[in-house]
């Protein structure tokens, strides 16, 4: 058996054993296959992980249910005022109500009770959970159109355009909301009551002129957030080298903005609109409760929270039932968009 030489460890010379082909095996034990995943079934898949967003959207399915879809197999209505039921503690019934009992008819629950009106409090909490959530998915919208439009062609074309539209944004950053609210809803009360008596405008009678006034300033004032957002990520993207090949095909602007542009912002889109449901819902509660909301009979959570201020030390529950609810609705809104951020955002990855 021949003698293996030794090798200076000083010299410069290669091994040759280190030049030997791998084996077959040895190729395979350093292969690490990978699912090819897209963005979606990644941001989904990462999403399922996150035990908390999990959790505050199935709270969310559940107020859904609680608040479009129970109402509708209610015994009551939130209008309904049943005479002589006034003033009921939670599962109490009136007079009438036990006398029927007694009779053996089948006579539901007030499950909170009911109102000064004699109206059962429980189904005007649910449709004020309805009111407060339609009214900050559809503001949500609003922001969300205005916002990403305005925010897509100032990032595009910069300069001067840029220039001039970020600074009409500082300057809607300074108008008080609240103010233009009160005013709105005083300048166009009788036009906006006058538009309601026509056929098909029937929505602006039910809803009334506070709130009518509250989606123009969502829709005035409330998207540049949504615009400043959208600006950034539009004048990073538009350096990438699909944008220049888009236009050295001869592409337009508009098409290079809604084609290519937006389109690879609809993570940051998603996740800026699930953040902003609870800040319009709040806003919407805040304002109801000062009397800015729905019109009456109309509940808001707000509004319903205001009118329980004047009997909460015997009627406590009047009071917690709609603040309970914004809150677990706000919560649930907040962490769900923390989750979807969290599961959508590239740099957030691991």
């Amino acid at each position: 058996m021949e003698d293996k030489i030794k090798k200076n460890p000083l010299s410069f010379q290669l091994n040759v054993d280190d030049f030997i082909p791998a084996s077959n095996d040895e190729k395979q034990s350093l292969v690490v296959m990978r699912e090819s995943v897209s963005f979606w079934k990644d941001g989904i898949r990462r999403f399922r992980k996150n035990k908390i967003a999990m959790a505050s959207l199935t709270i969310v399915l559940v107020i859904v249910v609680f608040c479009f879809i129970v109402p509708i197999f209610y015994p009551y209505k939130y209008e309904q005022q049943i005479k002589g039921s006034e003033r009921l503690g939670p599962m109490q019934y009136s007079a009438a109500e036990l006398e029927m009992k007694a009779n053996g008819e089948k006579v539901f629950p007030h499950i909170l009770g009911t109102d000064q009106n004699g109206r059962d409090y429980a189904i005007r909490v649910m449709v004020g959970g309805r009111v407060s959530m339609t009214v900050g998915i559809v503001a949500s919208l609003l922001i969300l159109i205005i916002g990403s439009l305005y925010g897509a062609i100032a990032g595009y074309f910069g300069g001067t355009v840029d220039l001039v539209m970020m600074r009409i944004v500082d300057i809607i950053y300074t108008v008080p909301d609240v103010l233009i609210i009160i005013l709105l809803a005083q300048t166009l009360k009788f036009p906006l009551r006058s538009l309601g008596e026509v056929p098909g405008f029937g929505w602006i009678q039910r809803l009334g002129p506070n709130m009518v006034s509250m989606f123009i300033v969502f829709a005035l004032l409330y998207w540049v957030g949504m615009a400043r957002i959208i600006r950034s990520q539009i004048m990073l993207l538009k350096q990438n080298e699909y944008v220049t090949a888009a236009r050295a095909l001869g592409a337009s602007g508009k098409r290079i903005v809604g084609k290519h542009l937006i389109t690879n912002c609809i993570g940051t889109l998603i996740v800026t609109t699930t953040l902003q449901i609870p800040s319009s819902i709040f806003t919407e509660s805040f304002l109801s409760f000062l009397g800015l909301g729905v019109q009456a009979p109309m509940p808001s959570l707000g509004s319903l929270a205001s009118s329980a201020l004047n009997g909460f030390q015997t009627f406590p529950e009047k009071l917690f039932a709609p603040a309970f609810l914004i809150f677990i609705i706000i919560l649930s809104f907040n962490l769900l968009g923390d989750g979807l951020r969290d599961a959508f955002d590239p740099k957030l990855k691991s």
